[in-house]
């Protein structure tokens, strides 16, 4: 009776079942049709890097019109630039940017002190963003490349990647920071700084005023920004803000274009520490003071300069550098001796324990020479002292497995120079990808890279991005 009953049943089932059966066979076949047509898997969004990375192409033509253009906006004439925090060429040149910005799809806002943000949200926004970009201020009769390729660079490199169909699964964000350029207030990397948390900086703009005796915040308001507000600890971004930071920019050193090398690897960025001296002494009429009389402010920098040198080059590391960039003598005339002297130094190392003994030994020696030609050291003031950074080490793995991919070589390098990636690196990982430039000048008017070591720069972040943003 129960084998009666269930053969029905039985018949039934497989009725049913054998249609079901060659249906989702039917939609496995569209699924791989689907997948196969469009290069990404049906049932999930494309944001893994699944594109080609030969596919990805730069509009290298557009992003060198953006150059020029932004280059216009200059208060030095062309080929030179000069771009100073909050002037009017600066707010133009923001302008610009933030255009560009819009064009590429992005969501734009700005922070209390002009740091410039363009944001394209990624499938899982909760996710902790990957960020890029630089700066583009530019000291008085510099070039159209520092900072700015890795602004423009950027906001392309996004472009780079819709056109490929890329979709980030975390957001990808562009950043133009303020002022890296410590021209108008003394202050390098004054945007990223305060983003990475500079309490001590937030107040001292409260005080600070320029060469003509703006304020900051005067300055600031200017440009539009700061108007409701004078505590700009609303600047400040809380540690791993950013999943990760990466930097491209012209090396500003000759390597790269020497070795013939297209991509540098930052590994590491070293740190400076700028010394503020003074040394009083007698002074007195050229020819009237015999030389065993005199106490002489201006040879005691001379010799101070030469003792920098000299404990430089004994820290045994070629990554240890020092510079006496400045040194008045007053009154400046040549038949008077001088009376006081103010020098400022600048010494850097990727090693921070070195380079600080380099500071205590210049500090011996400005002692030694003050007694030695009974002069006065009035000052020795340390004016920061700022950490190096060492790039991500799994940054540095995504940065060359981009450059394997795209087929390019690369050199892993040391950068001497600041940039806002210092300061970042305080806030999440980071990494910096240099490209070559002409003859290593920067800070001038023959600053200059290629049409295609820039393309180079910008698919090798384009596709470190995508690798990032799919973690």
């Amino acid at each position: 009776m129960e084998t009666k009953i269930f053969q029905p049943f039985l018949l039934l089932f497989l009725a049913i079942s054998i249609p079901c059966l060659s249906d989702a066979s039917h939609e496995e076949h569209a699924r791989k049709t689907m997948e196969e047509f469009s290069g990404y898997p049906a049932d999930s969004p494309p944001h893994h890097y699944s594109f080609s990375p030969s596919s990805l192409s730069v509009d290298i033509q557009g992003l060198q019109r953006q150059i020029e253009e932004l280059s216009s906006f200059s208060d030095a004439p062309a080929p030179a630039v000069t771009r100073i925090l909050y002037s009017q060429k600066d707010v133009l040149a923001r302008r610009y940017i933030k255009s560009l910005m819009e064009q590429a799809g992005l969501s734009i806002h700005e922070d209390a002190v002009g740091n410039i943000f363009g944001r394209w949200g990624g499938t899982e926004a909760a996710l902790s963003a990957v960020a890029t970009g630089s700066h583009i201020d530019a000291i008085p009769y510099s070039g159209k490349y520092d900072g700015v390729i890795g602004v423009l660079g950027a906001i392309e490199a996004i472009n780079v990647l819709k056109r490929s169909g890329f979709q980030p699964k975390r957001s990808l964000e562009v950043i133009m920071f303020t002022s890296e350029e410590p021209t108008r207030f003394g202050i390098s990397c004054l945007g990223s700084r305060l983003l990475a948390g500079n309490e001590e900086l937030a107040i001292a703009l409260k005080q600070a005023v320029d060469g003509k005796n703006i304020s900051f915040l005067e300055a600031a308001r200017s440009a539009g920004y700061a108007v409701h507000e004078d505590d700009l600890s609303s600047v400040f971004l809380k540690k791993d803000y950013y999943f990760s930071f990466i930097e491209l920019h012209i090396e500003q050193g000759p390597i790269l274009e020497e070795e013939g090398i297209p991509i540098g690897i930052v590994t590491a960025i070293a740190a400076p520490a700028s010394i503020s001296i003074d040394f009083e002494g007698n002074g007195g009429h050229a020819g009237a003071v015999l030389m065993p009389a005199r106490n002489d402010a201006g040879l005691a920098a001379a010799e101070l300069a030469l003792a920098v040198e000299k404990h430089v080059l004994d820290s045994g590391s070629f990554d240890t550098v020092g510079t006496v960039g400045v040194m008045e003598l007053h009154p400046g005339a040549v038949n008077s001796i001088p009376s006081r002297t103010h020098v400022e130094i600048d010494t850097r190392d990727i090693d921070e324990e070195r380079r600080n003994v380099v500071v205590n030994k210049i500090h011996q020696s400005a002692v030694r020479i003050a007694e030695n030609r009974g002069v006065k050291l009035s000052k020795f003031k340390i004016v920061n002292q700022d950490p190096p950074a060492l790039s991500s080490n799994s940054i540095i793995s995504t940065m060359r497995e981009a450059t394997k991919q795209l087929n390019v070589s690369f050199k892993l390098m040391i950068s001497r120079a600041y940039h806002d990636s210092l300061f970042m690196a305080r806030i999440s990982p980071m990494g910096m990808i240099f490209i070559p430039c002409y003859k290593g000048y920067s800070h001038k008017p023959e600053e200059f890279a290629s049409a295609q070591d820039i393309a180079n720069g910008v698919k090798v972040l384009a596709l470190t991005l995508a690798k990032l943003s799919a973690e």
